[in-house]
C-alpha cells in the first residue's frame, strides 16, 4: 500500500503494511507518557542543553568555525552526534508545541553548525583542516559518517516541521559531500558506527534526492566483508563480520547493529527488496527469541557493549544500554509499518515501559546509561555536577560518554509518532494513552478518536469516536500477554484474541468502544536454556515488569539475597504512591534461607554438610530469623533507585528451586 506523507513522523515510508499516524495528530491529555512528555519539555531538553554547554561540546564547533575559544577539542570523536540528537529533540518539539524561546536557540546553535562547515560541504569538528586529523582517515573508530547521520536525522525533523533554515542546508550540503565522496568510483568502506545509513534513507524521504538512497545502499551492501581492523570481540562488533544479507541473528555491539537495520529496513521497504526485508525479519525475530532480556533489554557482554551468544542473559551481567533501547524501538517501528504484524507494537510497548521510562529519574536531572536486572549491592553513586568516565553507576546527571541522554529526549520529543497506524479503511490504536487521534486514513477520509484510560494501571481503555461519520474499521491492540481481553459494543461483549480486534461499522459520532485488558501480576519463568535464571521467577503486571528493591536507608529491609520466593503463594496487588509514579506495587511472600557464610573456597561435594541448607540455618536476615516466612513488596522497575541506594532484583530465587 502507498501512503501520503503524515507530515510530522519520525518515520514515513512510502509504501508498506500501514501508515504511521503523525505524532503531531496524538494529542496526550493526562496519564503515564504525558507525564514523561511534560518533563522532557520542561526539564530534560533545558537539563541536555545546559550539560552540553558545560561540556564544552558547542565551543568544538566554535573551534572548528574559527570564533571559539583557543583551546583544546573537548569531548570524544562522536560528541558532535549529541548536539545533533538534542536539535532534532527541540525540532520535533517545536513542531508540535511552538515556542519561541527553543526556535531562537535552535537557530543559535545551527548557526554555530553552519559556520563550522567547510567550504566543499564537509561538517565535522574532530577532522578536517580544523580538526585533529585529515578527514576519513579513521572510518573504524572516528564517527564522522555515524555523526552525520545524527545530523541528517536533525535536518529530517525540521524539514518535516516545515522548516528550511541553516540546520537543513549544513545536513544537504554534507549528504552531498558524503555523496561525491564515497559514491560511484569514489572512496570504498563505510564507518564502523552505524548511522549515516538511516539518516540518508530518511533524508531521501524527505527530499526526494535519490542519490542519498544510492548512497545508503553502498554503505550497506559494504558491510560484512571483514574490512575494519580486528576488535577484541572480532569483526562482529561491526556489524562487519558478515553481509548483512547473510546473517540471521543481530551480534556484536548492540546500538550499531539496530541503527545498521533500522537503515537496512528503509532501503528494503524503498526499493521494494523483499529478500533483504525477509532477511532482517528473521535477524530481528532470532535476537528477540534468544537475545533479549525480559525487560526489552539487549547486550549481556560491556565488553564491546555487545549481544552474548544465544540465551546469554545473565540479570547481574545485563548492560542493556538505553540507546539500545532507543535504536530498537526505531526497528521494530519500521517493521511494523513495513508488515502490519502486531508483536512489533509488542515489542515497542515492552521497550517504552521497561526502558525508556527506566532511564531518567522522577526529576529529570539524572539518567541511567546501563540497566542491570540484579544489583547485589547499592551501586555506584555518582555525586551532584560529575560526568563519570564509566557507565555502570547508578542515574548520573551526565556521562563523558553521553550518547543515553540525548537519545531519550529526541524519542520522547518524538514518541506520539510511535502510536497509531492507518491503511486504506482502518485507524489502528498500536499503544495505549489518554488523548486524542485526529488523522485521515490512506485513502484521504477524516477520522477521529478520544482515548482515556489509567493504563498501564489500569486495563480498561475507553475509545470515543469523534466525529468521523462513515463506515471504518477501528483496530486495537491486544498484547500477547493479554489473553482473556474482552471487547465491549453497543452493551455487547466479545472475547478479543492477542494480535487485533477489528471493529468494523458505520460509526457515529459518540460511539463508544470499551476494552479490557486483563491486568493482573503473574509469575514469569524463564526459557531453561537460560543458565543464569534457573531456580527464579519474576513478577510482571500487565506490560510493567516488576523487581524486588531493598533501600539502603530501611533498616528493616529483607536481605535479597536470602529471600525465596513462594510460588504457590498469591500475588497481592496493592495501591501505592511511588517510587517515581508507581501507583500500583505487588506483595510476594517466601522464606528466609540461611545466609552463605564467609569462607575459603565457593564450592563443595554434595551431601558432605559444607554447603548450607537453604532455611536450615540459624542465621538471621537483615528482616528476620532464617526459615521464617517473610513478605517483601516490589515496584516497577522503571521506578526502581529513585528512593537512594539500594540492592535489587528482578529474578528472584524460588523456594525449592
Amino acid at each position: 500500500m502507498s501512503h501520503p506523507a503524515p507530515g510530522v513522523s519520525p518515520v514515513i515510508p512510502s509504501v508498506g503494511a500501514v501508515a504511521p499516524v503523525a505524532a503531531s495528530a496524538v494529542r496526550l491529555t493526562a496519564g503515564f507518557w504525558r507525564t514523561r512528555q511534560d518533563l522532557n519539555t520542561t526539564a530534560l531538553l533545558d537539563h541536555c542543553d545546559t550539560w552540553i554547554d558545560r561540556m564544552g561540546w558547542y565551543d568544538t564547533f566554535k573551534t572548528a568555525a574559527g570564533i571559539g575559544p583557543d583551546k583544546p577539542l573537548q569531548g570524544k570523536l562522536f560528541t558532535d552526534a549529541d548536539v545533533y540528537k538534542l536539535l532534532e529533540a527541540f525540532a520535533w518539539e517545536v513542531a508540535q508545541r511552538p515556542d519561541s524561546v527553543r526556535e531562537a536557540r535552535i537557530a543559535e546553535i545551527a548557526g554555530l553548525i553552519a559556520a563550522a562547515q567547510e567550504d566543499d560541504g564537509y561538517l565535522n569538528t574532530f577532522f578536517g583542516p580544523r580538526g585533529r586529523e585529515a578527514r576519513y582517515t579513521d572510518l573504524a573508530h572516528g564517527h564522522e559518517l555515524y555523526c552525520a547521520g545524527h545530523l541528517f536525522q536533525a535536518a529530517v525533523a525540521r524539514l518535516r516541521g516545515g522548516t528550511e533554515d541553516d540546520l537543513t542546508r549544513a545536513a544537504i550540503r554534507l549528504a552531498d559531500r558524503i555523496c561525491e565522496d564515497f559514491g560511484e568510483g569514489g572512496l570504498t568502506g563505510s564507518d564502523g558506527h552505524p548511522e549515516v545509513e538511516v539518516g540518508l534513507m530518511e533524508l531521501y524521504r524527505a527530499t526526494g534526492q535519490t542519490r542519498y538512497l544510492d548512497q545508503a545502499r553502498r554503505f550497506v551492501d559494504q558491510r560484512g566483508h571483514q574490512t575494519f581492523e580486528h576488535h577484541a570481540i572480532g569483526h562482529e562488533y561491526y556489524l562487519d563480520d558478515v553481509p548483512v544479507r547473510e546473517a540471521t541473528v543481530l551480534r556484536g555491539h548492540v546500538v550499531r547493529a539496530m541503527y545498521l537495520t533500522a537503515g537496512a529496513v528503509d532501503l528494503a521497504v524503498e526499493s521494494g527488496d523483499a529478500e533483504l526485508l525477509a532477511a532482517l525479519v528473521t535477524q530481528w525475530e532470532n535476537t528477540w527469541a534468544r537475545r533479549t532480556y525480559i525487560t526489552g533489554g539487549m547486550g549481556s557482554r560491556h565488553l564491546g557493549e555487545s549481544f552474548g551468544r544465544d540465551f546469554e542473559l545473565p540479570p547481574d551481567r545485563a548492560y542493556t544500554e538505553t540507546c539500545g533501547a532507543v535504536a530498537a524501538i526505531q526497528v521494530a517501528w519500521r517493521l511494523l509499518l513495513a508488515t502490519g504484524q502486531s508483536h512489533y507494537a509488542d515489542a515497542i510497548e515492552r521497550l517504552l515501559y521497561n526502558m525508556i521510562a527506566t532511564s531518567p529519574n522522577a526529576e529529570g536531572d539524572r539518567f541511567f546509561y546501563v540497566n542491570p536486572l540484579l544489583a547485589r549491592e547499592p551501586g555506584i553513586e555518582v555525586a551532584e555536577g560529575e560526568a563519570p568516565f564509566r557507565k555502570d553507576t547508578l542515574r548520573a546527571n551526565w556521562f563523558w560518554v553521553s550518547c543515553c541522554p540525548t537519545n531519550v529526549v529526541r524519542l520522547l520529543s518524538s514518541l506520539t509518532g510511535y502510536f497509531a497506524t492507518v491503511d486504506d479503511a482502518a485507524l489502528t490504536v498500536q499503544q495505549y494513552f489518554t488523548g486524542e487521534v485526529r488523522t485521515r486514513l490512506a485513502d484521504g477520509r477524516e477520522v477521529g478518536i478520544d482515548v482515556t484510560t489509567d493504563y498501564p494501571w489500569d486495563g480498561q481503555v475507553a475509545v470515543r469516536v469523534a466525529g468521523s461519520p462513515g463506515t471504518w474499521t477501528l483496530r486495537l491492540r491486544i498484547p500477547a500477554w493479554a489473553a482473556g481481553a474482552t471487547v465491549e459494543v453497543d452493551g455487547q461483549t466479545t472475547q478479543a484474541e492477542p494480535g487485533y480486534v477489528s471493529l468494523t461499522r458505520a460509526w457515529a459520532d459518540g460511539d463508544v468502544v470499551l476494552l479490557n485488558l486483563p491486568v493482573v501480576a503473574r509469575l514469569q519463568r524463564p526459557d531453561s536454556r537460560i543458565d543464569a535464571l534457573r531456580g527464579t521467577a519474576a513478577v510482571q503486571r500487565g506490560p510493567l515488569v516488576y523487581c524486588a528493591e531493598s533501600v539502603v536507608a530501611d533498616t528493616g529491609a529483607v536481605d535479597l539475597d536470602t529471600f525465596r520466593l513462594d510460588t504457590t503463594a498469591p500475588l497481592v496487588e496493592a495501591a501505592a504512591q511511588g517510587p517515581s509514579d508507581a501507583a500500583e506495587v505487588v506483595r510476594v511472600r517466601g522464606v528466609l534461607a540461611d545466609p552463605e557464610p564467609t569462607r575459603a573456597w565457593p564450592y563443595a561435594e554434595p551431601g558432605t554438610g559444607a554447603v548450607p541448607v537453604p532455611g536450615a540455618g540459624v542465621g538471621a536476615g537483615a528482616a528476620g530469623a532464617a526459615g521464617a516466612a517473610a513478605e517483601i513488596e516490589l515496584v516497577p522497575y522503571y521506578a526502581w533507585s529513585n528512593r537512594g541506594p539500594s540492592t535489587m532484583r528482578v529474578w528472584i530465587p524460588v523456594d525449592g528451586g
